[in-house]
Protein backbone atom coordinates (compact mmCIF):
# COMPACT_ATOMS: atom_id res chain seq x y z
CA UNK A 1 0.00 0.00 0.00
CA UNK A 2 2.80 2.02 0.52
CA UNK A 3 4.29 1.68 -2.14
CA UNK A 4 1.42 2.20 -4.29
CA UNK A 5 1.27 5.88 -2.41
CA UNK A 6 4.80 6.43 -3.05
CA UNK A 7 3.77 5.86 -6.55
CA UNK A 8 0.89 8.20 -6.51
CA UNK A 9 3.41 11.07 -4.90
CA UNK A 10 5.70 11.19 -7.55
CA UNK A 11 3.96 11.04 -10.33
CA UNK A 12 0.80 13.27 -9.76
CA UNK A 13 1.20 15.14 -6.26
CA UNK A 14 5.22 16.33 -6.80
CA UNK A 15 5.26 17.27 -10.41
CA UNK A 16 1.60 19.18 -10.02
CA UNK A 17 2.11 21.05 -6.75
CA UNK A 18 2.95 24.69 -7.52
CA UNK A 19 -0.13 24.15 -9.76
CA UNK A 20 -2.81 24.25 -6.53
CA UNK A 21 -0.34 25.58 -3.67
CA UNK A 22 0.56 28.98 -5.24
CA UNK A 23 -2.77 29.96 -6.00
CA UNK A 24 -4.20 28.53 -2.72
CA UNK A 25 -6.89 26.24 -4.95
CA UNK A 26 -8.32 23.08 -3.69
CA UNK A 27 -6.68 19.93 -5.33
CA UNK A 28 -10.16 18.15 -5.78
CA UNK A 29 -8.25 15.07 -8.16
CA UNK A 30 -5.56 14.36 -5.40
CA UNK A 31 -8.38 14.53 -2.81
CA UNK A 32 -10.31 12.02 -5.08
CA UNK A 33 -7.64 9.62 -5.29
CA UNK A 34 -7.04 9.22 -1.68
CA UNK A 35 -10.73 8.76 -1.51
CA UNK A 36 -10.33 5.92 -3.91
CA UNK A 37 -7.52 4.46 -1.71
CA UNK A 38 -9.72 4.29 1.17
CA UNK A 39 -7.50 7.09 2.62
CA UNK A 40 -10.84 8.69 4.41
CA UNK A 41 -11.26 5.51 6.26
CA UNK A 42 -7.76 4.69 7.10
CA UNK A 43 -8.28 4.06 10.61
CA UNK A 44 -11.92 3.73 11.22
CA UNK A 45 -12.63 -0.17 12.00
CA UNK A 46 -13.21 -2.77 9.35
CA UNK A 47 -16.80 -3.06 10.65
CA UNK A 48 -17.54 0.55 9.55
CA UNK A 49 -16.27 0.32 6.11
CA UNK A 50 -12.79 1.57 6.95
CA UNK A 51 -9.37 0.27 6.45
CA UNK A 52 -8.73 0.08 10.03
CA UNK A 53 -5.02 1.09 9.64
CA UNK A 54 -2.81 0.61 13.09
CA UNK A 55 -0.74 3.96 14.00
CA UNK A 56 2.48 2.33 12.73
CA UNK A 57 1.15 1.93 9.21
CA UNK A 58 -1.17 5.16 9.48
CA UNK A 59 2.08 7.27 9.99
CA UNK A 60 3.60 5.87 6.99
CA UNK A 61 0.68 6.90 5.10
CA UNK A 62 0.93 10.48 6.19
CA UNK A 63 4.49 11.00 5.74
CA UNK A 64 4.43 9.93 2.00
CA UNK A 65 1.57 12.20 1.70
CA UNK A 66 3.39 15.26 3.15
CA UNK A 67 6.88 13.96 1.31
CA UNK A 68 4.38 15.42 -1.54
CA UNK A 69 2.60 17.74 -0.37
CA UNK A 70 1.60 18.52 3.44
CA UNK A 71 -1.42 19.80 2.64
CA UNK A 72 -2.73 16.40 1.34
CA UNK A 73 -1.75 15.07 4.94
CA UNK A 74 -4.18 17.80 6.72
CA UNK A 75 -6.94 16.72 4.47
CA UNK A 76 -6.79 13.27 6.25
CA UNK A 77 -5.68 14.27 9.75
CA UNK A 78 -8.69 16.68 10.72
CA UNK A 79 -11.17 14.16 9.24
CA UNK A 80 -9.95 11.08 11.04
CA UNK A 81 -9.58 12.97 14.63
CA UNK A 82 -13.40 13.32 14.14
CA UNK A 83 -13.75 9.66 13.52
CA UNK A 84 -11.67 8.56 16.04
CA UNK A 85 -13.75 10.56 18.61
CA UNK A 86 -16.94 9.02 16.90
CA UNK A 87 -15.59 5.31 17.27
CA UNK A 88 -13.81 5.53 20.50
CA UNK A 89 -16.61 7.18 22.53
CA UNK A 90 -20.07 7.78 20.78
CA UNK A 91 -23.04 5.53 20.93
CA UNK A 92 -23.16 2.67 18.43
CA UNK A 93 -25.90 4.37 17.23
CA UNK A 94 -23.96 7.65 16.02
CA UNK A 95 -20.99 5.06 15.09
CA UNK A 96 -23.63 3.26 12.73
CA UNK A 97 -24.66 6.38 11.44
CA UNK A 98 -21.39 8.34 10.64
CA UNK A 99 -18.54 6.23 10.40
CA UNK A 100 -19.76 4.06 7.55
CA UNK A 101 -19.79 7.53 5.29
CA UNK A 102 -16.50 8.90 6.72
CA UNK A 103 -14.75 5.70 5.95
CA UNK A 104 -15.94 6.12 2.17
CA UNK A 105 -14.69 9.75 1.95
CA UNK A 106 -18.74 10.61 1.23
CA UNK A 107 -19.02 12.83 4.29
CA UNK A 108 -15.85 14.73 5.49
CA UNK A 109 -15.46 15.39 9.32
CA UNK A 110 -13.47 18.11 10.65
CA UNK A 111 -12.24 19.26 14.43
CA UNK A 112 -13.07 22.35 16.04
CA UNK A 113 -11.77 22.75 19.07
CA UNK A 114 -9.84 26.60 18.74
CA UNK A 115 -11.17 29.58 19.18
CA UNK A 116 -10.11 33.82 18.92
CA UNK A 117 -9.15 33.67 22.17
CA UNK A 118 -8.98 30.08 23.20
CA UNK A 119 -5.56 28.46 21.45
CA UNK A 120 -2.82 26.98 23.58
CA UNK A 121 -5.18 27.42 26.71
CA UNK A 122 -7.87 24.96 24.85
CA UNK A 123 -9.97 25.01 28.37
CA UNK A 124 -10.87 28.45 27.97
CA UNK A 125 -13.14 28.49 25.48
CA UNK A 126 -16.25 30.21 25.81
CA UNK A 127 -18.54 28.35 22.94
CA UNK A 128 -21.26 27.83 24.76
CA UNK A 129 -24.24 24.67 24.37
CA UNK A 130 -27.52 25.60 26.20
CA UNK A 131 -30.09 22.67 26.53
CA UNK A 132 -33.70 23.84 25.25
CA UNK A 133 -36.08 21.07 25.75
CA UNK A 134 -34.59 17.94 24.03
CA UNK A 135 -32.41 20.50 21.53
CA UNK A 136 -29.38 22.44 22.30
CA UNK A 137 -28.58 26.09 21.52
CA UNK A 138 -25.21 26.18 20.06
CA UNK A 139 -23.50 30.06 20.04
CA UNK A 140 -19.95 30.95 19.57
CA UNK A 141 -17.09 31.26 17.54
CA UNK A 142 -14.50 28.80 16.08
CA UNK A 143 -10.59 29.17 14.42
CA UNK A 144 -8.31 27.48 12.52
CA UNK A 145 -10.99 24.99 11.17
CA UNK A 146 -9.45 22.93 8.73
CA UNK A 147 -11.78 21.50 6.26
CA UNK A 148 -14.30 23.45 7.68
CA UNK A 149 -16.07 24.36 4.44
CA UNK A 150 -15.96 21.23 2.96
CA UNK A 151 -17.13 18.94 5.73
CA UNK A 152 -19.92 17.30 6.13
CA UNK A 153 -20.24 16.39 9.74
CA UNK A 154 -18.09 18.68 12.61
CA UNK A 155 -16.87 17.75 15.88
CA UNK A 156 -17.61 20.90 17.75
CA UNK A 157 -16.27 21.37 21.41
CA UNK A 158 -18.47 23.61 23.79
CA UNK A 159 -19.11 24.33 27.11
CA UNK A 160 -22.55 22.90 28.69
CA UNK A 161 -24.24 24.23 31.58
CA UNK A 162 -22.20 22.48 34.17
CA UNK A 163 -19.58 24.64 32.99
CA UNK A 164 -17.58 21.82 31.21
CA UNK A 165 -17.15 21.04 28.10
CA UNK A 166 -19.00 18.65 25.87
CA UNK A 167 -18.20 17.42 22.18
CA UNK A 168 -21.55 17.83 19.58
CA UNK A 169 -21.64 16.47 16.15
CA UNK A 170 -23.26 18.83 13.71
CA UNK A 171 -24.22 18.22 10.48
CA UNK A 172 -23.70 20.36 8.03
CA UNK A 173 -26.03 18.98 5.52
CA UNK A 174 -29.29 21.16 4.74
CA UNK A 175 -32.44 21.07 4.60
CA UNK A 176 -35.08 18.58 6.69
CA UNK A 177 -32.53 15.57 7.43
CA UNK A 178 -29.58 17.97 8.75
CA UNK A 179 -28.61 20.64 10.59
CA UNK A 180 -28.58 23.73 8.29
CA UNK A 181 -25.79 25.12 6.66
CA UNK A 182 -22.81 26.79 9.52
CA UNK A 183 -21.94 30.33 8.82
CA UNK A 184 -18.30 30.37 7.36
CA UNK A 185 -16.95 33.81 8.82
CA UNK A 186 -13.95 34.41 6.96
CA UNK A 187 -11.48 32.26 5.16
CA UNK A 188 -7.89 32.34 6.56
CA UNK A 189 -4.99 33.28 4.55
CA UNK A 190 -1.81 31.86 5.05
CA UNK A 191 1.80 31.75 4.73
CA UNK A 192 1.63 28.14 4.04
CA UNK A 193 -0.87 25.35 4.34
CA UNK A 194 -2.26 26.29 1.48
CA UNK A 195 -4.84 24.68 -1.33
CA UNK A 196 -6.61 23.73 1.66
CA UNK A 197 -9.35 25.70 3.45
CA UNK A 198 -9.02 26.71 7.42
CA UNK A 199 -11.83 29.12 8.20
CA UNK A 200 -13.78 30.94 11.08
CA UNK A 201 -17.19 29.09 12.22
CA UNK A 202 -19.80 31.16 13.71
CA UNK A 203 -22.87 29.43 15.52
CA UNK A 204 -25.63 32.20 16.52
CA UNK A 205 -29.04 30.52 18.24
CA UNK A 206 -27.70 26.91 16.05
CA UNK A 207 -29.90 24.29 17.49
CA UNK A 208 -28.98 20.72 17.52
CA UNK A 209 -31.27 17.58 18.47
CA UNK A 210 -30.41 16.00 21.72
CA UNK A 211 -29.03 12.82 20.13
CA UNK A 212 -26.15 14.93 18.76
CA UNK A 213 -24.31 15.19 22.13
CA UNK A 214 -21.30 12.70 21.72
CA UNK A 215 -21.36 9.86 23.56
CA UNK A 216 -24.93 10.32 24.94
CA UNK A 217 -26.23 11.60 27.85
CA UNK A 218 -22.89 9.96 29.64
CA UNK A 219 -21.36 11.92 26.97
CA UNK A 220 -21.88 15.32 29.20
CA UNK A 221 -18.94 17.45 30.72
CA UNK A 222 -16.63 14.69 28.68
CA UNK A 223 -15.83 16.35 25.50
CA UNK A 224 -12.39 18.10 26.48
CA UNK A 225 -10.80 14.76 28.07
CA UNK A 226 -11.75 12.77 24.83
CA UNK A 227 -10.66 15.30 22.94
CA UNK A 228 -7.07 15.22 24.55
CA UNK A 229 -7.01 11.36 23.82
CA UNK A 230 -8.13 11.53 20.33
CA UNK A 231 -4.96 14.27 19.60
CA UNK A 232 -2.61 12.13 20.79
CA UNK A 233 -3.21 10.28 17.14
CA UNK A 234 -3.37 14.19 16.03
CA UNK A 235 0.31 14.79 17.04
CA UNK A 236 1.55 11.67 15.65
CA UNK A 237 -0.04 12.91 12.64
CA UNK A 238 2.10 15.89 13.00
CA UNK A 239 5.05 14.43 13.68
CA UNK A 240 4.43 12.26 10.54
CA UNK A 241 4.03 15.16 8.71
CA UNK A 242 7.55 16.70 9.91
CA UNK A 243 9.38 13.54 8.63
CA UNK A 244 7.53 13.62 5.34
CA UNK A 245 8.63 17.71 4.93
CA UNK A 246 12.11 16.86 6.58
CA UNK A 247 12.51 14.03 4.17
CA UNK A 248 11.47 16.19 0.79
CA UNK A 249 13.80 18.88 1.90
CA UNK A 250 16.92 16.43 2.38
CA UNK A 251 16.07 15.14 -1.31
CA UNK A 252 15.96 17.99 -2.45
CA UNK A 253 19.46 19.11 -0.70
CA UNK A 254 21.49 16.34 -1.56
CA UNK A 255 19.79 16.35 -5.29
CA UNK A 256 20.73 20.03 -6.02
CA UNK A 257 23.92 19.42 -4.17
CA UNK A 258 25.08 16.76 -6.43
CA UNK A 259 24.18 18.88 -9.53
CA UNK A 260 25.08 22.55 -8.28
CA UNK A 261 29.29 23.45 -9.07
CA UNK A 262 31.06 25.37 -7.36
CA UNK A 263 34.63 26.26 -7.95
CA UNK A 264 35.16 23.59 -10.60
CA UNK A 265 33.38 20.51 -8.82
CA UNK A 266 30.02 19.76 -7.12
CA UNK A 267 28.60 21.25 -4.14
CA UNK A 268 28.32 18.17 -2.20
CA UNK A 269 32.07 17.36 -2.51
CA UNK A 270 32.56 20.76 -0.31
CA UNK A 271 33.09 20.05 2.94
CA UNK A 272 30.86 22.74 4.58
CA UNK A 273 27.89 21.39 2.30
CA UNK A 274 28.90 17.61 2.99
CA UNK A 275 28.39 17.80 7.02
CA UNK A 276 25.07 19.72 6.57
CA UNK A 277 23.92 16.79 4.54
CA UNK A 278 24.94 14.53 7.52
CA UNK A 279 23.62 16.63 9.88
CA UNK A 280 20.18 16.56 8.19
CA UNK A 281 20.11 12.80 7.17
CA UNK A 282 20.72 12.19 11.06
CA UNK A 283 17.85 14.54 12.85
CA UNK A 284 15.71 12.94 9.66
CA UNK A 285 16.24 9.47 10.91
CA UNK A 286 15.86 10.31 14.25
CA UNK A 287 12.97 11.73 13.79
CA UNK A 288 11.92 9.00 11.93
CA UNK A 289 12.05 6.65 14.86
CA UNK A 290 10.90 8.69 17.40
CA UNK A 291 7.51 8.62 15.60
CA UNK A 292 7.98 5.12 14.98
CA UNK A 293 8.54 4.53 18.49
CA UNK A 294 4.78 6.53 19.40
CA UNK A 295 3.13 4.85 16.64
CA UNK A 296 3.92 1.23 17.76
CA UNK A 297 3.50 2.09 21.65
CA UNK A 298 -0.09 3.15 20.68
CA UNK A 299 -0.45 0.19 18.38
CA UNK A 300 0.59 -2.41 21.52
CA UNK A 301 -1.98 -0.02 23.88
CA UNK A 302 0.53 1.48 25.83
CA UNK A 303 0.68 4.89 27.21
CA UNK A 304 2.02 6.94 24.67
CA UNK A 305 1.06 10.93 25.41
CA UNK A 306 5.08 11.70 26.33
CA UNK A 307 6.25 9.56 23.18
CA UNK A 308 3.76 11.01 20.74
CA UNK A 309 4.71 14.59 22.22
CA UNK A 310 8.12 13.84 22.28
CA UNK A 311 7.87 13.03 18.67
CA UNK A 312 5.86 16.05 17.50
CA UNK A 313 8.02 18.27 19.29
CA UNK A 314 11.60 17.02 17.82
CA UNK A 315 10.03 16.02 13.62
CA UNK A 316 8.20 19.55 13.59
CA UNK A 317 11.45 21.10 14.67
CA UNK A 318 13.88 19.02 12.25
CA UNK A 319 11.49 19.81 9.37
CA UNK A 320 11.71 23.74 10.16
CA UNK A 321 15.02 23.20 10.31
CA UNK A 322 16.14 20.73 7.22
CA UNK A 323 13.42 23.66 5.10
CA UNK A 324 16.03 26.37 6.09
CA UNK A 325 18.95 24.40 5.56
CA UNK A 326 17.88 22.79 2.29
CA UNK A 327 17.45 26.68 1.09
CA UNK A 328 20.60 27.67 2.35
CA UNK A 329 22.11 24.71 -0.04
CA UNK A 330 20.17 25.80 -2.69
CA UNK A 331 21.54 29.67 -2.50
CA UNK A 332 19.60 32.17 -4.57
CA UNK A 333 17.51 29.64 -6.16
CA UNK A 334 16.19 28.57 -3.03
CA UNK A 335 14.62 31.67 -2.37
CA UNK A 336 12.43 31.36 -5.89
CA UNK A 337 9.20 29.32 -6.79
CA UNK A 338 11.32 27.36 -9.33
CA UNK A 339 12.36 24.96 -6.44
CA UNK A 340 10.52 23.17 -3.83
CA UNK A 341 11.97 24.35 -0.95
CA UNK A 342 10.17 28.01 -0.70
CA UNK A 343 7.64 25.91 -0.08
CA UNK A 344 9.23 23.23 2.31
CA UNK A 345 10.16 25.90 4.54
CA UNK A 346 6.37 28.13 4.28
CA UNK A 347 4.87 24.43 5.71
CA UNK A 348 7.23 23.76 8.33
CA UNK A 349 6.27 26.26 10.65
CA UNK A 350 2.67 25.10 11.09
CA UNK A 351 3.68 22.14 12.78
CA UNK A 352 5.55 24.12 15.61
CA UNK A 353 2.56 25.98 16.17
CA UNK A 354 -0.46 23.02 15.58
CA UNK A 355 -1.58 20.48 17.29
CA UNK A 356 -0.13 21.95 20.43
CA UNK A 357 3.03 24.65 20.13
CA UNK A 358 6.46 23.29 20.98
CA UNK A 359 6.26 25.39 24.04
CA UNK A 360 2.93 23.50 24.79
CA UNK A 361 4.59 20.50 24.00
CA UNK A 362 7.79 21.12 26.72
CA UNK A 363 5.36 21.83 29.17
CA UNK A 364 3.29 18.67 28.99
CA UNK A 365 5.60 16.55 28.15
CA UNK A 366 7.80 17.88 31.80
CA UNK A 367 4.43 17.30 33.51
CA UNK A 368 3.71 14.18 32.09
CA UNK A 369 7.72 13.19 33.11
CA UNK A 370 7.20 14.02 36.52
CA UNK A 371 3.96 12.65 37.22
CA UNK A 372 5.49 9.30 35.88
CA UNK A 373 8.80 9.52 38.64
CA UNK A 374 6.27 10.36 41.16
CA UNK A 375 4.39 6.90 40.56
Amino acid sequence: MIDTLREFVDRDVIPNVAEFELVDAYPDAMVDQLRAFGLFGATIGEQYGGLGLNASTYARVIEELSRGWMSLAGVINSHLICAQLIERFGTEDQRTTWLPAMASGERRGCFSLSEPDSGSDAAALRCKAAADGDEWIINGTKMWVTNGERAGIVALLARTPDDDISCFLVDKKPGPDGDGGISISRHIDKLGYRGLETVEMSYVDHRLPGDRLLGGPDGLGQGFRWALAALELGRINVAARGVGVAQAAFDAAISYAQQREAFGRPIAQHQAIGFKLAEMATKLHAARLMVTDAARRVDAGERADVEAGMAKLFASETAAELALESMRIHGGNGFTTEYPVERLYRDAPLMIIGEGTSEIQKLVISRALLARAQE
